[in-house]
């Protein structure tokens, strides 16, 4: 049975990187930078800069050193990078602006191969170096299991095999774990229950959760993962992005319509709306087109200085 929502939660902005990495359009890393800056200066303390994969694969994340440059360290504000395997960590390591790294661990066996090219065994392995490695470093390091509610080729992944999953990335160790409804399929039930069996597995894991906005579920799964104990979010700014291995995927749940909901809800994020309607009006400039999200648009309710800030 869900229990009630927190007084506080705590949002992850990964709009620079899962939220470009899948558009057809490749912003200047410039105007990437800018974007981190205004998201920074909306509030948000935890940022998901850029990934360290091949700029073949993911074009859109070519920049990554380039981006990180431009922004520097940005005080009060933790900055990450996705890597997927050692050569990506090296470079994630060069940059010497990153205070956290995001690895994928994948749920089903074909979404990792196609992903990352490696088995989920041996991605495992590839966590068990690069884990010894981010905390020799100094780094905060942050596990998100891939596909955990469902997957694009073999259709509906058990609770037992996420589980077991968390529990082998826990036991090689991680400072957070997140689960990712990567292709939008999941349901408040399921996200209870999900987020349930992994809490009764690995009971004072800080939780997090990344939700897609794919079949209009994602606000409904992000309601019911505070009420299961997450103390984490992921959003995007405007609704953007998808992956693009997963094929039809779309964008995760927006940061401002998140603020919104949460505001409503009396659950604290000291993040200010207006600051992140303000920059996706930007960005929408930058892309040349009208973003997903829909608070943006139509403001806060009630209107005033009270409303602004979540």
């Amino acid at each position: 049975m869900a229990g009630t929502r927190p007084e506080s939660v705590e949002i992850v902005e990964v709009g620079p990187r899962d939220g470009l990495q899948n558009d057809k359009q490749l912003l200047p890393a410039s105007a990437k930078a800018e974007l981190i800056r205004r998201l920074a200066a909306a509030g948000l303390r935890r940022i998901e800069a850029t990934s360290f994969v091949h700029p073949k694969r993911v074009p859109q994340m070519a920049d990554a050193e380039e981006v990180l440059r431009l922004i520097g360290r940005l005080p009060g504000v933790s900055l990450s990078g996705l890597v997927l395997n050692e050569r990506g960590f090296d470079r994630a390591l060069a940059t010497d602006t990153l205070d956290e790294v995001t690895f994928a661990a994948v749920a089903s066996e074909t979404f990792s191969q196609r992903n990352q090219g490696a088995g989920v065994e041996e991605n495992l392995e590839t966590w068990r170096v690069i884990s010894r490695r981010a905390r020799e470093a100094g780094l905060f390091r942050s596990v998100t299991i891939v596909t955990a509610f469902g997957c694009p080729f073999e259709g509906e992944v058990p609770v037992a095999r996420a589980v077991d999953l968390a529990r082998a990335v826990a036991e090689i160790g991680t400072d957070e774990l997140s689960r990712a409804d990567t292709i939008g399929v999941a349901t408040p039930p399921d996200v209870e229950a999900r987020f349930g069996a992994v809490a009764e597995a690995l009971p004072g894991l800080r939780l997090r959760a990344h939700f897609h906005n794919t079949r209009n579920t994602g606000y409904a799964n992000a309601d019911a993962a505070l009420r299961a104990g997450v103390a984490v979010l992921d959003s995007s700014l405007g609704g953007i992005g998808g992956c693009p291995f997963a094929p039809e995927a779309t964008g995760n749940i927006a940061t401002e319509d998140l603020v919104y909901m949460l505001g409503r809800s009396r659950v604290a994020t000291g993040v200010s709306f207006e600051a992140l309607r303000e920059t996706t009006l930007w960005l929408e400039g930058e892309m040349n087109r009208r973003l997903p999200a829909q608070t943006a648009h139509v403001g806060l309710f009630p209107p005033g200085p009270a409303a602004r800030t979540s």
